[in-house]
């Protein structure tokens, strides 16, 4: 055999996308020696090959023979191999979001992803959303233990609708109280892919490194898998959201109530938001109180970035199941301390993964993990608009951003948050025995504004409580992803094993 290319190919078997016999005139320009040989025979084969920024492509390279049984051997011999990645999809359920971002999901997805899923043999059942949590209302319905996997074609928000879809489905039929915020939620064993078509993809560029369509749809064809942990927010013994990446208290939920009102102006409303909730400058007093994620490895200052195959997931996972079957999970809430912070905050941040994004590459937090049982919680307490504006610079650039005297931030497993406003409305919340309190403050009494509460942003969504209560659940769900690797060019293949090569 001899490759068309000058160069050696390596492959891994893990990566090959397909491969298929080769018709005698769909390759005569790349016969050249072989036209001397009588008929030539070939074979092609698509594999993933790594672009600039954790791009990934789908390339091809084909072998020429002239013995026709040979070139059949290898063949089939090839896609036996394929056969038995055991981790690939064969039936997907897709979700198309025709209104998100640019109104270009149904675009994308026929034109770059559809003819890849044919490619690798994916049979796809398409279903093309008419109304906000179409895709959440039919995944209560469909027989989803007959597909490998569920994609969803938008943004953050037509995933978040797919999330709670999926888990809330699993839920149900696991007979699982949602509304219990102490309830052991069960594992998604279902892996949901990301198409990324929407005005913010900050979760899929969080968890592949890039907002790619083409990449995402190479990462569900070779079957890649990575757990991902889940919040679930709670008011009152009530179930109000999952949160995957951002829960924003203050300054970004002040950025979303204020952008909702805004939609006519399209991405650029986020922009205008954010100029003028910087300069309107609230801040909120009230108790937050929280559970230190002593399970975790690692800290939030630490630098040490969530990457594929992460040591500090796998660890702090196994340090959590072994908590848990020490203790039992019901009482684990009672026994551990929680710590109490009372304060004037700009901004409350929970996240559960960096929430980077092309504007600020190393997101939020930079060290915060996709799979290790925790949230990092972030406290900007009340500081001059200078301050601030330096604090909110650092999201671009490769400073400490947690560097200052007025933030804090912390690894936990759990939190609890009350103001003066909820306190006195909504006295239910869980107390642990520590009084709350809070009222809301102004800088400049000469301000006409007079807002009594901010609003959390959970994942890009309004909640309608301000009084919450957090947990954190340990991989509750698997994407089809493999975390961001440490150097896509030049590695071909940093997170497989010793899987057989294809020269």
């Amino acid at each position: 055999k001899s490759c068309v290319h000058t160069e050696n190919c390596f492959v891994p078997t893990s990566e090959i996308i397909a491969v298929e016999e080769t018709e005698h005139n769909k390759k005569q320009r790349n016969i050249g020696k072989w036209q001397k040989m009588g008929k030539p025979y070939a074979f092609t084969v698509y594999y993933v090959k790594r672009a600039r920024n954790h791009r990934w492509r789908c390339s091809d390279v084909t072998f020429w023979c002239v013995d026709e049984h040979l070139c059949n051997q290898w063949i089939q011999a090839l896609k036996e191999i394929l056969e038995m990645q055991k981790s690939r999809p064969k039936q997907l359920l897709v979700y198309i979001n025709p209104y998100g971002g640019k109104r270009q999901g149904k675009r994308i997805y026929e034109q770059k992803v559809a003819p890849l899923f044919s490619l690798a043999s994916i049979s796809t059942d398409v279903v093309i959303t008419e109304h906000a949590n179409h895709a959440k209302d039919n995944l209560f319905e469909v027989n989803i233990n007959k597909y490998d996997g569920v994609v969803c074609v938008g943004g953050d928000g037509m995933f978040s609708e797919v999330m709670h879809g999926l888990i809330g489905r699993m839920q149900k039929d696991s007979g699982i109280d949602q509304n219990n915020p102490k309830a052991p939620l069960v594992q998604c064993n279902i892996r949901i892919g990301i198409i990324p078509a929407g005005s913010t993809d900050c979760i899929c560029y969080s968890t592949v490194g890039i907002s790619d369509p083409v990449t995402s749809a190479l990462h569900i064809i070779v079957g890649d898998c990575q757990p991902l942990d889940v919040s679930a927010v709670h008011h009152n013994n009530t179930f109000l959201k999952y949160s995957v990446s951002l829960l924003g208290y203050g300054f970004y939920g002040d950025i979303l109530k204020d952008s909702e009102k805004k939609r006519w102006m399209g991405p650029i409303r986020y922009d205008y938001s954010g100029f003028k909730t910087f300069l309107s400058h609230h801040y909120y007093e009230g108790t937050i109180s929280f559970q230190p994620a002593k399970h975790a490895l690692g800290s939030p200052r630490d630098k040490d970035s969530c990457r594929t195959g992460c040591y500090i997931c796998k660890k702090s996972e196994q340090q959590l199941t072994e908590q848990h079957k020490e203790r039992g999970l019901k009482h684990e809430e009672d026994e551990e301390e929680w710590k109490v912070i009372k304060g004037k905050f700009l901004a409350i941040n929970a996240v559960n993964m960096s929430c980077a994004c092309p504007r600020s590459p190393k997101g939020l937090s930079p060290a915060a993990h996709l799979a290790d049982g925790s949230a990092d919680l972030i406290l900007v307490r009340k500081c001059s608009r200078f301050d601030f504006l330096r604090y909110l610079v650092r999201h671009t650039n490769h400073d400490d951003q947690f560097d200052f005297s007025f933030v804090d931030v912390y690894r936990v497993k759990s939190f609890q948050f009350t103001s003066k406003l909820s306190e006195d409305n909504e006295s239910n919340v869980t107390d642990i025995g520590k009084k709350r309190f809070g009222h809301f403050c102004r800088d400049h009494p000469a301000c006409c504004c007079n807002i009594a509460n901010s609003t959390w942003n959970c994942d890009g969504e309004t909640l309608d409580s301000s009084a919450v209560e957090v947990r954190v659940h340990c991989q509750l769900m698997k994407l089809f992803a493999r975390g961001i690797e440490e150097n896509c060019k030049d590695e071909a293949a940093s997170s497989q094993s010793s899987d057989e090569q294809l020269l």
